[in-house]
């Protein structure tokens, strides 16, 4: 590796820490809403809305992101949004109400939106274009990093506060778990901001603003002179090309010569949420809790999630251009199908009954006489057995204690559903969740090519936060399985329309996508 490619390679390391803390912050709130719900006695939507409402600013700092990189700069955008991480950690951690951890965790969204957009961005515009598919990888790689970091995480400090140590106790890792789990993201935010000042201004910006000669040497800082001039004279052309160019409106993306690919488009960009992928992420302690094995357990079976994305998305990004999208969608989908079918049924055939010996066995601070009622009784489903101790115990014990009951009560395998929940991972993640953008950078002629990702990516974000919201809803009315039936369900039909609509898009020149996809 040559100093300039080595150099290049750092500084996109640097810009790809956005990345990190995007996956980092968006699945951290997965081990803090079994603390939070009790702490600040939350109904099921205002727990969904603790989750959710980081992706409704999240979703707005994608839309103004971009022209704000336009008119400050890429860098200044991205160390802005370093600032609200960290502003966003801290104002979480010492949160003193519900209200005060949504605005904080909302902060947070306008730095996960920003970070999204930018942090690719930039990497394109300074990398080679030998070496730009992989630098700009490396940012889908370290979301997917801080993702499995965050449940890493989550559980270490779970086990620090169980540990009685007194350096821990001391630090509160015992009393504040799910603040410590917020609050950690302040140092990687203050790495990422420093590290920002390391990175120069990028020379498609500078161009923009007229700054030629700063451009030509800050880009033969990453390639040879004779490159860095070629791509300097392409972005000057471009530039010029785009001024000249009239401005798509939205309204042209729903003319009947576009409808196929807005139909794909926005089915696609429906079923990569709608399959529930964001429910797994978000809450998977909270899953893995609903099969009987405890909250330690739990939490670290979602370290096993992570993992699963992790290896799955590096899988993804070797052989999608091998095997084609659509053969690894068709994969992905029916994997899905296959993996929540098998969850809800190991979830439907579950039963739960507390026996006097399982009710003897519970924490002292439970109110053992008020269950006594609920011995022998057998609950077919997780909905009727909640109820029931909602009843016994009042709501506030029964949230703060369910973990407990669900454990000393259910019978099922639970190994059958670690193997659903990463195989619906390893599904995704190898599938729909990279092909996606792929498959949208390909479908659109340049015409409407941006109005037209945009439209769909609000699509995605839209169906994303109402998964989130929902969620701890649909397990609580709903029940386990039947919610995972539904994603199942979504996912069959899914397959189904992929065979039918989707094309192959691998070795297709965009001139001979739009040939076959736009009517004439």
């Amino acid at each position: 590796m040559t100093n300039r490619q080595s150099y290049t390679v750092r500084i996109s390391l640097i810009v790809a820490l956005g990345g990190f803390l995007m996956g980092f912050d968006a699945s951290v709130i997965s081990g803090v809403v079994k603390f939070i719900e009790t702490e600040f006695d939350l109904t099921k939507l205002e727990l969904g809305w603790s989750v959710a409402s980081l992706t409704l600013t999240a979703t707005l700092a994608m839309i103004v992101s971009g022209p704000l990189s336009d008119r400050y700069g890429r860098r200044k955008v991205l160390q802005l949004a370093a600032i609200l991480y960290a502003v966003s950690a801290f104002g979480s951690a010492i949160a003193p109400d519900f209200l005060t951890l949504v605005i904080a965790r909302m902060i947070g969204g306008f730095g996960v939106g920003a970070s999204l957009i930018l942090a690719p961005m930039y990497i394109a515009e300074i990398a080679p274009p030998a070496m730009r598919g992989r630098l700009v990888s490396f940012n889908q790689l370290n979301i997917v990093i801080g993702i499995s970091v965050a449940f890493f995480t989550n559980y270490l400090i779970l086990q620090l506060g169980d540990s009685q140590s007194d350096w821990a106790l001391a630090l509160g890792f015992e009393k504040w778990n799910w603040r410590w789990m917020l609050g950690l993201e302040f140092l990687p935010a203050v790495l990422f901001y420093i590290g920002l000042f390391f990175v120069p201004k990028s020379p498609r910006w500078l161009v923009m603003k007229g700054q030629t000669d700063q451009a030509l040497l800050i880009m033969n800082q990453f390639t040879d002179l004779e490159d860095s001039q070629k791509q300097i004279n392409d972005a000057i052309r471009s530039i010029h090309e785009e001024k000249d160019k009239e401005k798509v409106k939205l309204t042209e993306f729903f003319k009947p010569a576009y409808r196929l690919v807005l139909i794909i488009g926005v089915v696609v960009a429906i079923l990569q949420q709608i399959t529930g992928i964001n429910s797994v992420f978000f809450y998977a302690p909270m899953i893995f809790e609903q099969s009987g094995i405890g909250t330690d357990a739990s939490f670290i079976q979602a370290i096993l999630v992570g993992l699963t994305n992790l290896v799955f998305t590096v899988l993804a990004i070797l052989f999608i251009d091998r095997l084609g999208r659509k053969p690894l969608l068709l994969f992905g989908l029916a994997g899905i199908a296959v993996c929540m079918g098998l969850l809800a049924y190991g979830f439907g055939d579950a039963t739960y009954q507390l026996t006097a010996d399982s009710v003897k066995n519970l924490p002292q601070e439970i109110n053992q006489e008020s269950l006594v009622p609920m011995i022998g009784n057998v609950f077919d489903d997780d909905v009727s057995f909640k109820e029931a101790i909602r009843e016994s115990l009042g709501e506030k014990d029964a949230l703060t204690f369910e973990s407990n009951l669900i454990t000393a009560a259910i019978q099922m395998n639970p190994t059958l559903i670690l193997v659903g929940i990463l195989g619906f991972v390893a599904s995704f993640a190898i599938s729909i969740g990279p092909v996606m953008w792929v498959l949208f950078s390909e479908l659109f002629p340049i015409k409407i090519k941006g109005a037209a990702i945009s439209f769909v990516g609000f699509i995605n974000s839209l169906i994303s936060y109402l998964v989130q919201q929902f969620f701890p809803w649909q397990l609580d009315t709903m029940g386990i399985s039947n919610t995972f039936m539904i994603y199942g369900l979504f996912a069959a039909v899914g397959f189904f329309f992929v065979i039918w609509m989707v094309p192959e898009t691998k070795n297709k020149s965009l001139e001979e996508l739009e040939a076959i996809l736009i009517k004439k």
